[in-house]
């Protein structure tokens, strides 16, 4: 049930002071490679040039019909999708549906029946300790399998605005993305996707999507071609000492409403600025992605209890949560709140939303200054010109950015139509490009 994913993509060249290779993928062995296909960035791909290119990676079969289960970033983008099994057997991929912000994907099949599926087991179930093994396809090296136990769980790489991973210490190793993370039943508890690494391979961390959440994301991509997530209509951030003792949140509790927006279902439910969000429907929050976890699965349509500490005091509001609009909350130019907490600034005429250097990028980016992508639209300029998140924005023109209010002020009076060159740093290099609208 554990298979080879082959994709064929055309992609075109990026010019670099370094002259680095177009094939060579410069996130490896960082957190965020697994935003890139095995062998080369994903999307990275400034104008000029068109070569042909190839990535492999792993998945799992979650129907004898021919529905396999992987990463976004295993075949997002491509071309054409092949399948290759254990026993020698091809097939192409007939449909293919992606959720980047899981970075998950279903893949049809074509001509497929009575396939070998694998048993999907309780992410929830597992505790710190537990032995596990990652099986895949690293460095093209079919169904290979290591052992190690679960590290940590719960944890946020910033990347994937929508998971909380499993850490582990099995290795993992470019070509294992998609591939399962199994238990000592052989239940797949886990989507391997990440490793943190300077070398380019295993250092005894790697990273999965729970497979309790991979089920809910697969489940509607199989069923309505994509994911419908709840939501509320309020930013969100963590809640600092400081503020926790001056709202008198006990043991600094909960997560801070920074802003109701209008026209949302928190605003229709009477929630307030400064709210400090308690649970959500009976379960406790955290963090801002403990509580936008448990409201995107939440019932659509449906009322749910959600208690605030208001004024000192605990308030349980009614709220009918609805499903998130396409594009929720972005403005022309503005600032918003990543899903981990951290602000960003988003300018939508050049398709970009970036974020202060984060601590998960320290060591790619280490002694250089600048703002990481956080977000590219898929269609705007920034996503054409091969910016991806990840990527560190270092100069625009001549002037040096290293915070997103120096970032906002370079790019003020710019238009698509005149363009602005951004310098860039990515951990292998740097490089150059122009966002440009053609007219």
């Amino acid at each position: 049930s554990v298979v080879v994913v082959r994709s064929e993509t055309k992609a075109q060249n990026v010019t670099s002071k370094g002259g680095q290779n177009r094939g060579e993928n410069p996130f490896r062995g960082t957190p965020f490679e697994d935003f890139f296909r095995d062998g080369m960035p994903e999307g990275f791909a400034p104008r000029g040039g068109s070569p042909s290119r190839s990535g492999v990676g792993s998945g799992v079969i979650v129907d004898g019909a021919g529905i396999v289960l992987t990463n976004n970033h295993v075949v997002e983008g491509a071309d054409e999708v092949t399948i290759e099994l254990s026993d020698g057997r091809e097939f192409k991929a007939v449909d293919i549906k992606t959720d980047p912000d899981s970075d998950l994907a279903v893949v049809r099949l074509a001509d497929a029946e009575n396939l070998p599926t694998a048993s999907l087991g309780n992410s929830d179930e597992l505790v710190i300790g537990d032995w596990v093994l990652a099986i895949g396809n690293p460095f093209e090296l079919e169904t290979t399998v290591s052992a190690g136990i679960i590290s940590a769980k719960g944890r946020e790489l910033g990347r994937i605005r929508r998971a909380k991973f499993l850490q582990t210490d099995a290795a993992i190793n470019p070509g294992n993305s998609g591939g399962p993370l199994v238990n000592l039943s052989g239940e797949v508890v886990g989507i391997n996707t990440a490793i943190a690494s300077n070398s380019g391979a295993y250092q005894g961390i790697g990273f999965a999507i729970p497979i309790n959440q991979a089920r809910w994301v697969s489940e509607q991509l199989i069923k309505r071609g994509s994911v419908e997530r709840g939501y509320l209509g309020v930013s969100i951030s963590q809640l600092s000492s400081d503020m926790a003792a001056k709202l008198g949140s006990p043991g600094q509790k909960g997560v801070l409403v920074t802003e109701v927006m209008a026209d949302t279902p928190a605003a229709s439910a009477g929630m307030q600025d400064l709210d400090v969000i308690l649970s959500f429907d009976g379960t406790p929050v955290d963090s801002p992605r403990s509580l936008q976890e448990v409201v995107e699965r939440s019932s659509i349509g449906k009322a749910h209890d959600v208690v605030v500490l208001r004024d000192g005091k605990e308030v349980t509001v009614r709220v009918q949560v609805k499903a998130l609009p396409e594009q929720f909350g972005m403005q022309q130019r503005g600032r918003g709140i990543a899903p981990g907490g951290e602000e960003t600034f988003y300018a939508k005429e050049f398709g970009i939303e970036v974020q202060d250097k984060s601590s998960v990028a320290q060591d790619a980016y280490e002694g250089f200054d600048g703002v990481l992508v956080d977000r590219v639209d898929p269609d705007g300029l920034a996503a054409e010109g091969g910016l991806v998140p990840g990527v560190l924005i270092r100069k625009v023109g001549k002037t040096t950015v290293s915070s997103i209010d120096q970032f906002e002020a370079a790019i003020e009076g710019e238009t698509p139509e005149e363009g602005i060159v951004l310098q860039i740093r990515t951990p292998r290099g740097n490089a150059v490009i122009l966002l440009k609208k053609e007219v």
